[in-house]
């Protein structure tokens, strides 16, 4: 981390406003959001787990943090900046959890750096290439849109990347819900969020990271309690990659939640909180 660079990191339930954290405090949980979200994305799941303190950053060219500048916005690029934030802040030995595009992340962290980790908790996780299978065509449509997105004019590519009706589609195929109310603030979130990425390079980084790699690229190296919390009607990670992923990471479990797509930390997050409580006072 250099000194231009600046980093947006929210805390949730904590018993201090103070940077160094007391161990004899409650657990805590280090969150890292999807692609294109930010911190609010998870704030759902955060108000189920009242008895956990809740740490969770704006990853590097989205939402409030600056891109980084010395490293690329890639896996591994984002697993360095997870691992020296969690020094920095001196949170003692968390549990680890990512969402969708984060949890490839977490997974990558939990198998480089399983020392300043306890557990880990996938939701939503990527454990399927996103450039073989049924979304192909879907896939490599979405690369061309980055791809022509950074490359136009700086007006015209934002413009192009935030379009609205591109993010309400985007937004359709991740809601399964069919609670109207539900889904219409589902919406609106996508729309006041997902546009919040710093740089469109930056963006495009992160996509092709998010397209080029999934959680099975780290299963076997990671060698902690781990679980796996899927959408059964997620189109995104399908469930068959699930299952993929917890016959590959040593000792997971899989909890699967009904009725659900990609979206269970919008659409089932008590159920959520409820799994990752028991996983974590276990």
């Amino acid at each position: 981390m250099s000194s231009s660079e600046t980093y947006h990191v929210r805390i949730y339930n904590s018993d201090t406003h103070y940077w160094i954290f007391n161990p004899e405090q409650k657990k805590t949980i280090v969150m890292i959001h999807g692609f294109r979200g930010n911190h609010h994305g998870l704030y759902d799941i955060i108000t189920t787990l009242p008895d956990f303190r809740i740490v969770i950053p704006d990853l590097p060219g989205f939402g409030e943090s600056t891109p980084m500048t010395a490293k690329k916005h890639d896996i591994e690029g984002y697993a360095e900046f997870t691992e020296q934030f969690v020094q920095k802040l001196k949170l003692g030995k968390p549990a680890l959890l990512g969402h969708s595009f984060g949890s490839i992340v977490a997974s990558a962290v939990a198998a480089r750096s399983p020392e300043l980790f306890s557990k880990l908790i996938l939701v939503n996780p990527i454990a399927a290439p996103a450039l073989k299978g049924p979304r192909t065509m879907f896939s490599y449509g979405a690369k061309l849109y980055y791809q022509i997105g950074a490359a136009l004019p700086e007006k015209i590519g934002r413009a192009l990347l935030s379009n609205r009706l591109v993010v309400l589609t985007t937004s359709q195929l991740l809601a399964k819900t069919k609670d109207k109310a539900l889904r219409a603030d589902i919406h609106r979130h996508h729309l006041e969020h997902f546009s919040t990425f710093q740089t469109r390079s930056s963006l495009l980084e992160a996509f092709n990271a998010s397209i080029n790699h999934t959680v099975l690229d780290y299963a076997a190296h990671i060698h902690m309690p781990t679980l796996l919390i899927a959408g059964a009607e997620d189109d995104i990670a399908p469930l068959a990659g699930q299952y993929d992923a917890e016959s590959h990471i040593p000792g997971a479990q899989l909890i699967v939640i009904p009725g659900v797509g990609h979206l269970i930390h919008r659409e089932a997050p008590h159920d959520a909180g409820v799994a990752i409580t028991r996983f974590l006072n276990r």
